[in-house]
């Protein structure tokens, strides 16, 4: 307790001194200060939403990880409570990582992996599955019997992480990541209670393609009548457009049996298109909504926010559902309208030809649909945070049917190129984007291309554009609300 109590304290003295830093987020979920990684124990807990993350409390770099935690009542505004797990056990003592949650018996149960480092270089290691219960969602007590899983399968290896646990008829099932001969992999298991496992076999794996050499945080629902697996790959080689950041998530539709516990399984597919999204979670409110939230930015690259003295955020809430071939939607749940404050702009069947300014925020929700009639028309879309000289640039291309991403101007950061996703249809085209102090996250076609980045402009880069090239576009149209923030510190 001790530990967690120190951890609070450093983590709120050095909050109150950053929370005025220009790029520091407004709405999305992050920690007071220091860093913050991968979404954890995702549930609705006794009418409020409960959302846990990956946390080192004593700087903006990645370190030894707790557990920090946030709740609220409509998925919007978030307040921050205490750290809920620290590492301060031997079989965890050198980091609280990722897992999910469940109500069993009543109380906020949190599963997780315990990591040991067995060397000073951090390349051999020990990682176990452990529980912690809460009777007020607040406090947790680690279980006396844990780790409840310590062996690792025949069919895995010392990378052995990420545990997500859900209930089917009077079984726990769990999902674990790990790999083995350099080939990612999720293997199952089942337990009539949690503190005591059966192995039941590999449930996907890499067969020799270039789908990574582990897979992180799987995490596997049905949807719309089907069963989609959710993982995140380290070490896929990019091809082309497709898998361009370090890290990917990416999902399988197939066909879940609890009998012969068997998957058969389809190809992998990217599930967010842009420069920062990983480690995704999902779990299934009171209202039957499949949510998931993903870490809202990626490993190894420049995040002008350590220089603050924070680093890491979580994108806003998404409602996922499967479109009529098989393809995993997202779009923001409806909760996010009670963030919009003054509207900013309502234009209706504007005429763009070559670019207009229709006004400026920081922080805003845009929507905007465009219909296609001029036949001399390739391109057109938005520019957003605009100002003397930077730009981020999101394109709906006419000739390839995708939708493109550029931050090359977005200010400070790791820019990173343009990112792209297919879009099946181009000749009316919604887009919804929200944009925060340093994010940006787009929708298009009602969740069919997702893409997500984060953009450091100056403060004074607020205008928002609308741009076509080689003919003009109908802004069918335009609206524009000024958000306010969604965020309760502590």
């Amino acid at each position: 307790m001790m530990k967690i109590q120190s951890a609070d304290a450093a983590v709120s003295e050095k909050g109150a001194a950053i929370r005025e830093s220009s790029h520091r987020l407004g709405y999305h979920i992050s920690a007071p200060s220091n860093w913050i990684n991968d979404p954890n124990g995702l549930i609705h807990f006794k009418g409020e939403y409960h959302v846990f993350y990956q946390h080192h409390p004593f700087g903006e770099d990645w370190g030894p990880m707790y557990w920090g935690h946030v709740k609220s009542k409509d998925l919007v505004h978030w307040e921050q409570l205490p750290i809920a797990l620290a590492p301060f056990e031997e079989y965890d003592r050198d980091g609280c990582f990722s897992g999910s949650a469940v109500v069993e018996d009543g109380l906020l149960t949190l599963i997780y992996t315990g990591n040991v480092w067995l060397d000073d270089q951090q390349k051999e290691l020990k990682q176990v599955q452990c529980i912690a219960r809460s009777e007020d969602g607040i406090s947790f007590i680690k279980d006396t019997q844990n780790p409840v899983l310590e062996s690792v399968p025949e069919d895995g290896s010392s990378h052995f992480r990420d545990p997500k646990v859900w209930k089917e008829g009077s079984f726990w099932y769990m999902v674990l990541g790990t790999q083995k001969d350099g080939l990612g992999k999720v293997v199952l298991y089942r337990s009539e209670k949690l503190t005591d496992w059966e192995y039941c076999g590999v449930l996907a794996e890499n067969r020799n393609e270039n789908l990574g050499y582990m897979w992180e945080c799987p995490d596997i629902f049905e949807l719309g009548g089907k069963h989609v697996l959710l993982i995140s790959p380290e070490g896929m080689e990019q091809e082309g457009p497709l898998y361009a950041n370090l890290k990917q998530t990416g999902y399988f539709v197939g066909d879940f049996s609890y009998e012969t516990l068997k998957f058969d399984y389809g190809r992998f597919e990217e599930l967010d298109k842009g420069h920062d999204f990983y480690a995704a979670q999902t779990f299934l409110d009171d209202t039957g909504r499949r949510i998931l939230i993903a870490w809202m930015d990626m490993w190894e690259q420049d995040m002008p926010s350590k220089h603050d003295g924070w680093a890491g955020a979580l994108t806003i809430p998404r409602v996922l559902s499967l479109s009529e071939e098989g393809r995993v939607l997202m779009n923001p749940v409806a909760e996010l309208e009670s963030l919009r404050g003054e509207k900013k702009v309502s234009m209706q069947e504007i005429t763009v030809e070559e670019e207009c300014t229709i006004g400026f925020a920081d922080m805003a929700e845009i929507i905007v649909e465009f219909t296609v009639e001029d036949p001399a028309l390739q391109a057109f879309g938005l520019k957003l945070r605009c100002g003397a000289e930077e730009e981020t640039v999101v394109t709906v291309d006419l000739t390839s049917s995708k939708l493109f991403l550029n931050r090359e101007k977005s200010g400070r950061g790791p820019g990173g190129g343009i990112r792209e996703a297919d879009l099946s249809r181009t000749d009316r085209v919604k887009l919804h984007i929200f944009l925060d102090q340093s994010s940006a996250e787009i929708f298009a076609n009602r969740g069919e291309a997702v893409m997500t980045s984060r953009i450091y402009p100056e403060r004074t880069s607020t205008a928002i554009k609308l741009f076509s090239i080689g003919g003009k576009v109908c802004a069918h149209s335009v609206n524009v609300w000024k958000l306010n923030e969604g965020y309760i510190q502590r």
